[in-house]
């Protein structure tokens, strides 16, 4: 764990289902208006063109209430009472929020979905995966909460169902607890964290992933840089 300057890492890898134009998944990252960050990352129902427009529904819904400065969980549950009130419980998605809270000094993991979170916070990943129900679906939904403190060597992973459940179709299911496991080990960045698990569920899905898959990385490391600059790198590859 370190003792010295800290900063906050975060990171997003994704891609789309195999030959699917348009990826279901949808990620938002704000600022938070009395410090912090916070990334939304939304899997609207089905794939293609009609569950993008409803994760960009629900991604934008989300990151405007946190940046409004509304609390995580609440946030959430306005996203379930607008799609539930909008659609009629006919639609859903899978919604999860993580934020690093500079009021709190915490790190907020918000889960509207089954897909499990993996949290590491001192020795050994921990593969948090209480049943959450997605939002839109069924009346006064709510999303299951953890906490954790901001203190060095912390990490925390989102992702898709595409990155849960790639491999195992073939009986190979992806590893991804292991694996962040040696990448925290190893001191390695939110970015190699996330491209490091993405390409691996890519590999058990020779290439041809059977859904979207997303991946979001948080993690707290040691000061990159002195000047206390705020950075931020996107890379978007263009059809």
């Amino acid at each position: 764990m370190s003792t010295g300057p800290l900063e906050l890492d975060l990171a997003v890898a994704k891609v789309s289902k195999y030959a699917s134009r348009e990826s279901g998944d949808t990620v938002e990252v704000t600022e938070r208006p009395h410090g912090g960050i916070s990334a939304v990352l939304a899997d609207g129902q089905g794939s293609g063109r009609g569950a993008k427009a409803l994760s960009n529904l629900a991604a934008k819904k989300a990151i405007t209430l946190l940046a409004d400065g509304t609390r995580d969980g609440a946030a959430a549950r306005a996203v379930h009472d607008y799609l539930f009130a909008y659609r009629h419980g006919q639609v859903s998605a899978e919604l999860v929020i993580l934020s690093a809270d500079l009021v709190t000094r915490t790190i907020v993991v918000s889960r509207n979905t089954h897909c499990p979170a993996l949290l590491v916070a001192g020795s050994g990943v921990e593969v948090w995966s209480d049943p959450a129900d997605p939002v839109g679906l069924y009346p006064n939904t709510k999303p299951v909460i953890r906490e954790l403190p901001i203190t060095g060597g912390t990490v925390v992973v989102a992702c898709s169902d595409g990155l849960v459940e790639a491999g195992r179709r073939r009986g190979r299911p992806l590893d991804a607890a292991g694996l962040l496991g040696q990448l925290a080990a190893a001191g390695a960045t939110a970015q190699e964290i996330a491209d490091a698990l993405l390409e691996q569920a890519l590999a058990l899905d020779d290439g041809r992933p059977h859904d979207d898959m997303s991946v979001v990385a948080l993690a707290v490391r040691p000061l990159t840089f002195a000047d206390g600059a705020r950075r931020l790198r996107l890379l978007f590859p263009l059809p």
